[in-house]
């Protein structure tokens, strides 16, 4: 789909700021954990008025089929926030979802594998980002196989142990109960669904940042990190960071999910 001037070079002018903002954030994430929403504010300030432009140009030229974007933007940016809402996503990744669907609705420009047939571009940054995310998982399972690290096989896949004695120079999260009963350790991991209804009840996860920064209020959990000598933990890589790299393959790459299926089917 290729788009009159017109419109691409205000969404293509978007696209650089937001891109280079998503870059900047996922370092911000790898760093520090956080992204705060004052990060977004130059790339907003450029983005907003080119999404008003492009959505202006859209309804004149086509006022149905603006309608029916429209509608799909609504409804991704509601399920990003509901995610938010519901602790499946971070603060900031539904954040940066949320502004690249608004801001970016269609391609650009067309990408090296073309676009998608729908050339709703926010899918395609979303579905790239999943499928760069999953091979996070495939290099932990890998890495624990080779060091002979023994754990239940969706663990295997999520994270890895590290040395309790300097679990809070690691990133990511606990991924074990521990507790001393008659003075000894009693550990059990906790899968994935359990972690996910502790999430969805608002119970938050001990992450390792917690235990740098306020060591005093950890004091007890520390102290049985250490006794257990290795401790699993998340491979607590930030989604914000897969969202970038989903942002930038779509943009100049096209749709991974759509070239793969295209490439099955002998397209």
């Amino acid at each position: 789909m290729i788009l009159p001037l017109v419109i691409s070079v205000p969404l293509m002018i978007a696209a650089a700021a937001i891109g280079i903002t998503l870059i900047y954030a996922s370092i911000l994430d790898a760093r520090e954990r956080r992204v705060p929403h004052k990060t977004w504010r130059p790339a907003l300030a450029i983005a907003i008025p080119a999404a008003f432009w492009v959505y202006g140009l859209t309804i004149l030229a086509d006022w149905r089929a603006a309608v029916g974007y429209l509608i799909l933007v609504a409804v991704f940016c509601g399920f990003f926030y509901l995610f938010q809402a519901v602790n499946l996503f971070g603060g900031a990744d539904a954040y940066a979802l949320i502004i690249i669907t608004a801001c970016i609705p269609f391609y650009p420009i067309e990408p090296y594998f073309g676009a998608s047939p729908l050339g709703f571009f926010p899918f395609s940054v979303l579905t790239n980002a999943v499928l760069i995310n999953i091979a996070a998982p495939v290099a932990i399972f890998a890495k624990n196989i080779l060091e002979g690290n023994r754990g239940p096989l969706p663990c295997l896949f999520l994270g890895f142990p590290v040395d309790g004695k300097s679990i809070q120079n690691e990133f990511g999260f606990v991924m074990e109960d521990i507790e001393e009963e008659d003075g000894r350790l009693v550990r059990r991991f906790v899968g994935f669904t359990e972690s996910l209804r502790r999430i969805v009840r608002g119970e938050r996860r001990l992450y390792t940042k917690d235990l740098r920064l306020h060591p005093e209020d950890y004091r007890r959990e520390l102290a049985l990190y250490r006794k257990a000598g290795k401790v699993w933990i998340s491979y607590g890589i930030p989604f914000i960071i897969p969202i970038a790299a989903g942002f930038l393959t779509a943009l100049f790459m096209g749709d991974i999910l759509f070239v793969i299926m295209k490439a099955i089917a002998g397209m």
